[in-house]
């Protein structure tokens, strides 16, 4: 039986997007190469590397290394790994704000290495005197997010790099779903702005390439040392990435995503996220709401439970922060005319909710 995937008309919560049609094309053409084996396959390996130089570019990194993952969560895993490696200490811990993503958890489970969760401040960003008051001479790892799942938003990346040098621990920035929007802010995020290691860049969000498309990259090639294992029957005789084996269709469709859209198609869409999810956030206001300025592509408010309920029922994919608040994500499929629809439909059903029931009596 065909089944056909489902419509994007209704999805405001997914951090992932329609590809671009030059990335959907892309992909079609290179699904059957493999670049885990990057000397029987030296097309998609040389496509690889292409992608590796555009990331850095977008990431500020002159002279990147690193290589295209399933995802953040496989690139955020990774840089724990290399510092677990690189660390000195038989009880390595990693310093992650509450607002990094579940990968974290994951990372410190598989790893067997201690995970520190420090708090958020008031602008739901790391405090950083909760990571200062949490560093010792066994962090292996400080963690910062360039755009938090929940709230978008950009830890104080320069700061946490200062706290992770002053105990010799590797900096690790999140920018999986951040990464293709912060290039135009004013922000300070990424390799040119702080001493990072390690960054985990997502292609197949905002990036428009097509689903498995993550990155990692890394300051230094020689980090990747510490993920290197030897792979005796494959052509290639060693290998530092997780998976092994990978289609080459997310490779070759974030190469050719990158190469459409940078910088300029990547800056307008920009705009027009930034610009809806300013709309979507005046709109709940203006209906008494209270909203999280959507310093980036992202509006949460406290609409109530029933509403989310019932706006879920009516086929709207939307989800919850933490604390309760209705989460949208203005991706690049999301349009002026479907978040009108949301506001149309939540009206309509904050007033039936509004109803009293009439007694039987």
């Amino acid at each position: 039986m065909k089944i056909e995937p489902q419509a994007f008309d209704r999805v405001l919560s997914s951090m992932c997007t329609k590809p671009h049609p030059v990335a959907r094309e892309a992909a079609e053409r290179f699904l059957a190469t493999n670049p885990g084996d990057p000397r029987t396959y030296p097309a998609v390996a040389a496509l690889e590397e292409k992608a590796i130089a555009l990331l850095g570019e977008i990431a500020g990194l002159e002279d990147p290394a690193g290589y295209v993952a399933s995802g953040g969560t496989e690139a955020n895993i990774q840089a724990v790994r290399i510092a677990r490696e690189r660390a000195g200490s038989r009880r390595p811990n990693v310093v992650v704000p509450e607002s990094g993503h579940f990968s974290f958890q994951k990372a410190a489970d598989l790893l067997g290495v201690e995970l520190r969760v420090v708090p958020t401040d008031d602008r739901h960003r790391a405090n950083l005197e909760a990571v200062r008051s949490c560093v010792d001479d066994d962090t292996a790892l400080v963690v910062g997010v360039a755009g938090t799942t929940e709230y978008g938003r950009v830890d104080p990346i320069p700061e946490l790099g200062e706290i992770a040098k002053s105990v010799d621990a590797l900096l690790h920035v999140d920018a999986a779903w951040g990464g293709f929007v912060l290039p135009f802010t004013d922000d300070d995020w990424h390799f040119g702005h702080a001493p990072v290691d390690t960054m985990a860049i997502d292609p197949h969000k905002m990036g428009q390439a097509a689903v498995p498309a993550g990155g990692l990259l890394v300051r230094d090639s020689d980090l990747l040392d510490e993920l290197a294992v030897d792979t005796p029957y494959l052509e290639s005789t060693s290998q530092a990435t997780l998976t092994g084996t990978r289609s080459g269709a997310g490779v070759a469709s974030a190469v050719a995503a990158m190469e459409e859209l940078w910088p300029t198609g990547y800056r307008s869409q920009y705009v027009r996220s930034q610009n809806n999810a300013e709309w979507l956030a005046d709109a709940l206001e203006k209906r008494g709401y209270e909203v999280v300025d959507p310093t980036l592509p992202l509006v949460a408010a406290d609409v109530p439970e029933s509403t989310f309920d019932a706006l879920r029922a009516e086929g709207w994919r939307i989800s919850r922060t933490a604390t309760g608040e209705t989460r949208v994500v203005c991706m690049p499929h999301v349009t002026r005319e479907m978040l009108a629809s949301f506001v149309t439909d939540l009206d309509r059903l904050e007033v039936r909710a509004s109803v009293p029931i009439p007694s039987d009596d």
